[in-house]
């Protein structure tokens, strides 16, 4: 049976762990790790799965997820260098960061799939695009594709679209979440009661949501569906417009991949 180790047990690490054990894993094949203690206990409690130090975990484990943020990775890698070989899987959701990057670092042959995952990953509904490392074969790739596709859909990519697909649904769902808050406030300010605005919009997400995914037509033939002329859509479509959400859109996915290729050339070595 193949061992997996999550390295850093923050929300995504968790939701990893969680959606391993739904799919079907043994809590006895899955370790994590966690700097704080009473953060180990609880996950611990919650799951059954044993935190251990990453020396024990790169001992033991068949794959290594590696879930810590971008900013903490170097002395995870000084720690794994001496401990992983050709037989390791290093699975890395850290944005920004380049297969290459832990290709120098560790021992040759250390096959590494670079993932950005997002975080409906925590209602098992993630979109995480997958791409190989130097070393990482066909057979590491569906090995990554199957643990992910425990907590949502998986695509391959090139690496080379990663710092794009960081900007897009790596991000992507605060987004959502900030457009969705900017329109519970509009509600309030139309006289509905909070509660009652958040429950109206956030439906209106499932239900678009639902029918983005469920139908084979482009989202501008479902909104023209919904804009009558002259009607009341369309009216606020121009306002849309006038303002410049279309463009401010673009100019932010495209701030936020450059964002991704900053934090990736910080580990640069000449």
């Amino acid at each position: 049976m193949t061992v997996i180790a999550v390295l850093g047990a923050g929300k995504i690490g968790e939701a990893l762990l969680s959606g391993l054990l739904h799919g079907g894993h043994e809590a006895g094949d899955l370790l994590f790790t966690e700097r704080y203690p009473a953060r180990a206990d609880e996950l611990t409690s919650r799951y059954g799965v044993r935190g251990v130090e990453v020396e024990e975990a790169a001992k033991r484990a068949d794959v290594l997820v590696v879930a810590v943020k971008p900013q903490d990775i170097e002395p995870v890698l000084d720690e794994l260098a001496p401990l992983l070989g050709p037989s390791s899987l290093v699975v890395s959701l850290c944005a920004g960061l380049p297969t290459s990057l832990y290709e120098r670092r560790l021992a040759d042959g250390v096959p590494v799939v670079r993932v950005m995952p997002n975080t409906p990953m925590l209602v098992n509904e993630a979109m995480s695009a997958i791409s190989a490392g130097r070393y990482a074969t066909a057979e590491h790739l569906a090995v990554v594709r199957d643990l992910l596709s425990h907590v949502g859909q998986v695509v391959e990519v090139p690496e080379g679209q990663q710092d794009a697909v960081t900007a897009l649904s790596g991000s992507g769902p605060a987004y959502f979440f900030y457009l969705v808050e900017a329109m519970i406030d509009a509600g309030i300010l139309l006289g509905l009661p909070r509660a009652l605005a958040g429950q109206l919009i956030i439906q209106s997400a499932v239900g678009a949501a639902k029918m983005l995914a469920e139908s084979d037509e482009h989202p501008v033939l479902l909104r023209e569906a919904v804009t009558s002329p002259a009607g009341t859509t369309i009216n606020a479509i121009r306002e849309l417009e006038k303002h410049g959400v279309r463009a401010a859109l673009l100019a932010a996915i495209e701030a936020a991949k450059d964002r991704s290729v900053e934090l990736g050339k910080a580990h640069d070595e000449d």
